[in-house]
């Protein structure tokens, strides 16, 4: 899977996208580079030469990372299951457990699902995951069903993926093969850069899309108003010299048949992704997909309204589409959107959905398209064909995207119709049937939850080792579904119990005195009543912080470049996470640090500490945090967190020493 603007996994994360890849011979930095076909080998290469188990299952875990990215489930499954057996944690039992499900191997993740909640002593934990997978394996199991698939045959070895509506009954594509603009290696996937293409569909025929709209770096995912003369498309990469690239939204006009120059949309921000632009009937609102921190988690669908002065800020769709997981490739059809996730209950990795619009204005229920479109794999950017191309028997035809196996390799484009089926003959009644008087199967979903704490290792110091975590009586949950509120409050054992509508989100905010409040988010959507478990009992547990004021607490994955204060892009989920922190807890106000390791002259770590601290600072700021209640401080190298001589630090020494933390200060 290749990045945001095409293949589905890497939508998730900001892309290492420079035109000139770095040449790389260690593992660790490939790895820590996203440049996953680079860290392959050098990673088996590690694997097979140590004799240390602990580092065997570290490296196994990093192989199936790697091979997850890459697309290659199969290969993945393989070493995370070894990362298990070398005892990395439970972490590398989930991974194995969803490779399991998108390979469609239902039965042994189910067994799988039930082994990490016996593990983790809770086994309603991922009953969802065992509800997903009993349902996808019934739907396969479907015989009547409308959709008819063809794989089609431009399809190459490569990645071939985001089908869009082109004239002349052609279509346009995202494609890394090999007659790609540029001759660089996109160090990821170990494929070319990505670039649009026309494609006749009946012909066969694929070339590249005309004017200014390929260029060295990735393109893709681009949308077309209804006479073609303008287009909005994805790319990701610029002639900045700089490590990290996002994902943007561009706009070009066509003028006889060239493009004009694109030209970034007036709504993007920096550090944040955009993909997978959708345009409705009348050019005037396209819709798209978004990382945005102000979101509900990962990517978020979005719209955004044409104005007189131009496209209006960005308005998220909401909970009734959006998840803590990731929602992408949005397509509008009039009244319906099509779209895809891999948080509502599919099949397996992304699957699609579809919605309609209600007359208030807000979306009905949503719909799993189920097999055949949707697979174990990843199924995503399906649009809708309505030109006069539809045989007698098809009511619809379109293009979508798919991972699974029986394709070509990397992603394919299938086209689909839906079409009209026999009406089923129904079995002539046996006048010797006795009447079933079996009563009516009563259905019920039952969510239990719980509200804990962690316990440490000391007491009275956050960063000490986490010993556990135990349960907190004293709190207040209020739960939000649809147009309800109520309040919850739990017993002494932490616990509340809740019977859940079918087809609904639920919101719970949680709180008490001197702890930090937080929000959990549960969904019954995709749900089906099963008459083999017609009661389905589910479970969340919602953690609350104490609050330890003025004591630093070390933020995890927060990295900067040598040399630079500038925020990577891997310290974003960290900072994002702080920054929910701070918008549920309005009245604390914190300090933010930044240390370094011993190497350079004090002044040197002095400023540079200063820098990264007040560029952590800005990034909250950004991100709507008022400025008043925060502080930067940098400390250089004057408090390690490791007393070592310099010389003689390990570089894990110097990395624990970099750090950034932050501290919650006393009230005024």
């Amino acid at each position: 899977m290749k990045n945001i603007i095409g293949v589905t996994l890497l939508v998730l994360i900001a892309l290492t996208s420079c035109k000139v890849e770095e040449k790389i011979k260690d593992s660790a930095t490939a790895f820590e580079r996203k440049q996953y076909a680079v860290a392959i080998p050098l990673l088996k290469a590690e694997y097979n030469k140590t004799r240390s188990s602990v580092e065997k299952g570290q490296l196994a875990y990093k192989l199936g990372e790697s091979y997850r990215y890459t697309n290659q489930p199969e290969k993945a499954g393989e070493w995370y299951n070894q990362a298990y057996n070398y005892s990395y944690g439970v972490e590398a039992l989930v991974r194995y457990a969803y490779i399991l499900k998108q390979t469609e191997k239902y039965d042994e993740a189910i067994e799988a699902f039930k082994d990490i909640g016996s593990e983790i002593g809770d086994p309603f934990e991922y009953q969802r995951e065992i509800v997903a997978c009993r349902q996808a394996r019934n739907w396969k199991k479907k015989k009547r069903n409308p959709y008819e698939l063809q794989l089609l045959s431009f399809n190459s070895k490569d990645a071939d993926y985001y089908p869009a509506i082109y004239e002349n009954d052609k279509i346009v594509i995202t494609s890394d093969r090999n007659s790609s603009t540029g001759e660089e290696i996109y160090g990821w996937t170990g494929n070319n850069y990505s670039d649009l293409f026309v494609v006749d569909p009946e012909l066969g025929t694929v070339e590249p899309l005309s004017g200014a709209l390929n260029s060295p770096y990735n393109e893709g995912t681009i949308a077309f108003n209804k006479d073609f003369t303008e287009a909005y498309f994805t790319r990701c990469g610029s002639d900045a010299k700089i490590a990290v690239e996002y994902c943007k939204l561009y706009y070009s006009e066509r003028i006889g048949e060239e493009w004009s120059a694109p030209r970034v949309m007036d709504f993007i921000e920096e550090e944040i992704n955009y993909g997978h632009p959708s345009l409705s009937d009348d050019g005037g609102t396209l819709y798209f997909s978004s990382d945005h921190p102000d979101g509900l988690g990962g990517f978020d669908i979005y719209i955004s309204r044409k104005t007189n002065e131009g496209w209006d800020i960005p308005e998220n769709l909401g909970a009734a589409i959006n998840t803590e997981g990731n929602e992408i490739s949005p397509f509008i059809d009039t009244d319906t959107l099509y779209f895809a996730s891999d948080s509502h209950v599919g099949m397996g990795g992304f699957d699609i959905f579809k919605t309609s619009r209600k007359q208030n204005g807000g979306w009905g229920a949503l719909e799993n398209l189920k097999a055949p479109i949707n697979s174990g794999a990843d199924d995503f950017g399906l649009v809708v064909d309505y030109r006069p191309n539809k045989k007698e028997n098809e009511l619809l035809v379109g293009y979508f995207t798919s991972t699974r196996e029986d394709g070509k390799g990397g992603d394919d484009i299938y086209k689909f119709a839906k079409v009209v089926l026999p009406p089923e003959v129904e079995p002539e009644p046996d006048p010797n049937t006795v009447t079933d008087n079996t009563p009516e199967i009563e259905y019920k979903m039952i969510l239990n939850g719980v509200v804990l704490e962690k316990t440490f290792a000391d007491p009275e110091n956050p960063n000490s080792e986490v010993t556990g975590k135990q349960a907190l009586a004293g709190t207040r949950v209020q739960v939000n579904v649809g147009d309800t509120t109520f309040t919850i409050n739990p017993g002494a054992d932490g616990t509340f119990q809740i019977v859940l509508d079918e087809q609904s989100s639920y919101d719970f905010f949680v709180s008490k005195n001197e702890y930090l409040s937080n929000n959990a988010r549960f969904s019954t959507r995709g749900i089906e009543r099963d008459p083999n478990n017609p009661v389905q009992t589910f479970s969340i547990e919602i953690i609350l912080d104490k609050i330890f004021r003025n004591i630093e607490i070390t933020l995890e994955n927060i990295y900067y470049d040598f040399d630079s204060p500038n925020i990577r892009a891997d310290a974003r989920p960290a900072l994002n996470a702080l920054v929910n922190v701070l918008r549920q807890n309005p009245s604390i106000n914190i300090q933010l640090a930044a240390h370094t390791d011993c190497r350079g002259n004090d002044n040197y770590n002095l400023n540079l500490s200063q820098a990264r601290a007040q560029s952590a600072v800005d990034y909250l700021i950004k991100r709507g945090i008022d400025r008043e209640r925060l502080q930067a401080r940098g400390f250089g190298e004057t408090q390690p967190a490791v007393d070592c001589a310099c010389n003689q630090c390990t570089e894990d020494q110097h990395q624990e020493n970099r750090r950034t933390t932050f501290t919650i200060l006393e009230e005024e």
